[in-house]
C-alpha cells in the first residue's frame, strides 16, 4: 500500500513538473515511450520465465529436485528446525530454494507461500516465527546459481553476453543470503519477548 502512495506522489510531481517547466509534449511522448518499452520488456520476460519454469518442471519430473532437496536436507534441519518433523514444510522448502538457486523468483513465491503458512503460529497468527523470519530474509537475498530472470533482462535490454555477471551473481548472493539469514537467527536467539 505504501509503494502505491509513492508511486502515486512520483506521477503527481512528474505530471504537476512537466505542467510548470511547459514541458508537456515531452512528458507526454516519455510516457508513451516508457510504457511501450515497459510491455516490450515484460514480453520479453515472459518468454523466459516460461523457459525456465519449464527446466524447473523437467527437474521436479526427472528427480532431480527430490536429489538437491536430500543434499539440502542437513542444512534445512539446521536453519529450520521444523522440518524435522513436517515433510511437506521440508517439501515446499527445497523447492522454494531449488526454485531460487534457478533464479525464478516468482516461480518460488507459490512455494515459499506454502512452507510460510506452515510456519506459521496458529495460536498467534499476526506474530511471525523466528524460522519464518529466516525464511524471508533467505528469499529476500536468495542463492543464484542461474539468475535466468536477471539474465533476461539483460538479453531484452541488448546485452550480448547476459549471463556474463555469474561469477559476481555467486558471490555476492552467498554474502548476501550467509550474513542475512546468520543475522536472522542471532537475532532470533537475542531478542526473546
Amino acid at each position: 500500500m505504501l509503494m502505491a502512495w509513492i508511486w502515486l506522489v512520483v506521477l503527481l510531481f512528474s505530471v504537476i513538473s512537466g505542467i510548470f517547466s511547459e514541458r508537456t509534449i515531452d512528458l507526454g511522448a516519455a510516457i508513451a515511450e516508457g510504457s511501450q518499452k515497459g510491455i516490450s520488456l515484460a514480453i520479453g520476460m515472459a518468454g523466459s520465465m516460461c523457459l525456465w519454469s519449464g527446466v524447473g518442471t523437467l527437474m521436479d519430473r526427472a528427480g532431480l529436485t527430490g536429489l538437491l532437496a536430500k543434499l539440502l536436507r542437513p542444512l534445512l534441519h539446521r536453519i529450520f528446525p521444523g522440518t524435522r518433523t513436517d515433510p511437506a514444510l521440508e517439501r515446499d522448502l527445497s523447492a522454494n530454494i531449488c526454485a531460487n538457486f534457478l533464479g525464478l523468483g516468482n516461480a518460488a513465491t507459490p512455494m515459499g507461500i506454502r512452507a510460510a503458512k506452515r510456519m506459521t503460529d496458529p495460536r498467534q497468527p499476526q506474530t511471525a516465527t523466528d524460522q519464518l523470519c529466516r525464511l524471508i530474509v533467505l528469499n529476500t537475498a536468495s542463492i543464484q546459481l542461474i539468475p535466468a530472470t536477471v539474465a533476461a533482462i539483460r538479453s531484452q535490454l541488448g546485452c550480448a553476453a547476459p549471463f556474463d555477471i555469474l561469477p559476481a551473481v555467486w558471490i555476492t548472493s552467498l554474502c548476501s543470503a550467509g550474513l542475512g539469514v546468520t543475522a536472522a537467527w542471532c537475532i532470533g536467539k537475542v531478542w526473546r519477548t
